[in-house]
């Protein structure tokens, strides 16, 4: 039986990683196992080789900062497949976004009966501009990430938390070279216990009605499968809307219910939809 206290998990996951990094350290010692290169037959390593960095502090690497073109993509690929393109980035930003938020929000009790965090909408308006700010400075795209509920698990409510979390990632980018020898598989038990946390809130999904239970299940199972919370609530959506159709229940959809189906329909028919455009 799991016995595992919402208020251990931060230091259950900082103790597992430190663990799984000495142990992957002597792994590589007693196997001189090589990284997978990309191959998924391979079994190596999956992106970093544990060993010691031939250095511990390093200078962080800014010449990316700034070094961004707001037309350079419509003079390469057109207005269409850039419009496309945007608005793919947008619809998974967006989505991503709502599940996380609504995710954390839960884990801390803060959501309202209908399941809606407080002041989403400044949320998001945070959210975007961080995203856009990440873009402009060359990094990966700055939004919410579900690994908070581990801190919200913790007792973490006001945002100091986060404050505390960036502030140790600005420090970080000094230590990089230590951060870049620690392997990908040190991070496994952090998402185990992250997803423990996620999990503990399926117990308020009505599984005996299943126009609730089908895509609650969908979106639950294809977030991990395809690396994607937009697929999950994508399929989340349209599952919905198809089986109050073919339930003859199409007059209680709300009609930005159908607004989203549509979006996602597009979103995941991208593709062809952009080479028959272009």
């Amino acid at each position: 039986m799991l016995a595992l206290h919402a208020r251990r998990v931060p230091g259950t996951i900082l103790i597992g990683i430190v663990f799984g990094t000495v142990l992957a350290g002597i792994v590589q010692a007693l196997t001189d196992t090589p990284a997978a290169g990309g191959d998924p037959t391979s079994k190596g390593w999956n992106l970093n080789v544990p060993s010691w960095p031939d250095s511990v502090f390093a200078k962080p690497d800014l010449s990316l900062l700034g070094d961004f073109n707001l037309l350079g993509g419509f003079d390469r690929v057109g207005v269409v497949a850039a419009f496309l393109l945007v608005f793919t980035l947008l619809l998974a930003d967006f989505f991503d976004t709502m599940g996380t938020m609504t995710a954390v929000g839960a884990e801390a009790g803060l959501n309202d009966d209908e399941g809606t965090p407080p002041n989403a909408q400044r949320i998001l308006i945070v959210d975007s501009v961080a995203a856009a700010a990440g873009g402009a400075a060359g990094v990966s795209s700055n939004t919410s990430y579900i690994e908070s509920a581990a801190g919200v698990g913790d007792g973490a409510r006001t945002g100091l938390a986060s404050i505390v979390t960036g502030l140790l990632f600005l420090l970080s980018t000094f230590i990089a070279p230590v951060v870049t020898h620690i392997p990908s598989e040190a991070a496994v038990p952090a998402l185990v216990l992250v997803g423990f946390l996620m999990m503990t809130q399926v117990s308020g999904i009505d599984w005996d009605d299943v126009e609730i239970a089908l895509p609650a299940f969908l979106t639950i199972a294809l977030m991990p499968f395809t690396y994607s919370i937009t697929v999950g609530i994508g399929a989340g959506f349209i599952t919905y809307v198809l089986l109050k159709v073919v339930r003859g229940k199409a007059a209680q959809l709300h009609a930005l219910m159908w607004i989203v189906a549509v979006l996602f329909v597009v979103y995941f028919a991208i593709d062809p939809i952009t080479r028959w455009l272009t």
